[in-house]
């Protein structure tokens, strides 16, 4: 599933070379997880504003006498965005359900399972938005977000920390590859229940999971399938890893082997020596 660090280089890839564009036609394929919510031909002749991200959603901003709004995306399961030059692109095929065509070139949404999205709202504080944005924690590069923060959400949590890293509702962006690489930075056990996270030890989390996303991004987000920005680039994170995908393998910094359990039917990848309850 593409995470923050993933969306976000996804945006950085075409959101320069959109914004300010015309839109010459919106074609829809197969229903997504909801519908668009407008008639897509009311999008002709509207123009592109500077495309943003909450969370792991994108807000394509539209303008024009009416309608006004934008559009909220999301990539689901396994979906992702091309955008390529005018008549570059080609046909649509069987699993590009969304294409936004412009003077400046093709945005298409590709989504093999279709739980991504594109719905339309009249702002992101509209209902249609507002309702699906509704209970996102901070961004982690928020100024607001530190140990205090993270302390205050956790309190009185009796579910494992790593799932609550997970949920989202403190702080958004750390899925699960980056939420094991965190709580490693950071020495903390993954199943460690996340009330009884000590204040220091939430500093320390608080700084590896903006360390960890900022890594990310610097390498382009994690191509562990099929994941590629707007541009068909993929990401390395994934090789820089230090627990993730390492199980049985020597921990890089104690020599221990690395242990892979599964929390919420995720799996997680640790060293015990390292990280301590």
């Amino acid at each position: 599933m593409p995470e923050l660090p993933e969306v976000e280089v996804t945006r950085l890839s075409f959101a320069s070379a959109i914004e300010g564009a015309s839109v010459l036609q919106a074609r829809l394929g197969k229903p997504l997880r909801w519908p668009l919510g407008l008639a897509a031909e009311r999008l002709q002749g509207a123009r592109v504003g500077a495309v943003l991200r909450r969370g792991k959603y994108l807000w394509v901003p539209v303008s024009k006498p009416e309608p006004s709004g934008g559009l909220l995306l999301h990539l689901g399961m396994s979906g992702s965005l091309a955008f390529s030059a005018p008549g570059v692109a080609g046909e649509a095929g069987p699993h590009d359900h969304f294409d936004l065509l412009t003077d400046r070139g093709l945005l298409r949404l590709t989504d093999p399972r279709r739980f991504g999205a594109v719905v339309w709202s009249e702002a992101l504080a509209a209902p249609a938005a507002a309702k699906l944005l509704a209970g996102l924690g901070l961004e982690p590069f928020d100024e607001r977000f530190d140990g205090a923060h993270l302390h205050a959400g956790l309190s009185g949590r009796k579910v494992a920390i790593k799932q609550a890293l997970l949920a989202g509702d403190i702080v958004v962006g750390a899925g699960n590859i980056y939420a094991c690489e965190a709580l490693f930075l950071a020495g903390v056990d993954p199943r460690l229940p996340a009330g009884k996270l000590s204040r220091p030890r939430a500093e320390r989390l608080a700084r590896a999971v903006r360390g960890v996303l900022a890594q990310a991004l610097d390498a382009g987000g994690s191509t562990l399938r099929d994941f590629k920005d707007a541009h068909g680039v993929a990401g390395s994170f994934q090789m820089q890893a230090r627990v993730y995908g390492r199980e049985g393998q020597p921990c890089l910094t104690c020599g221990s082997p690395v242990r892979r359990i599964v929390q919420g039917q995720r799996s997680t990848f640790f060293c015990p020596q390292c990280q301590k309850r």
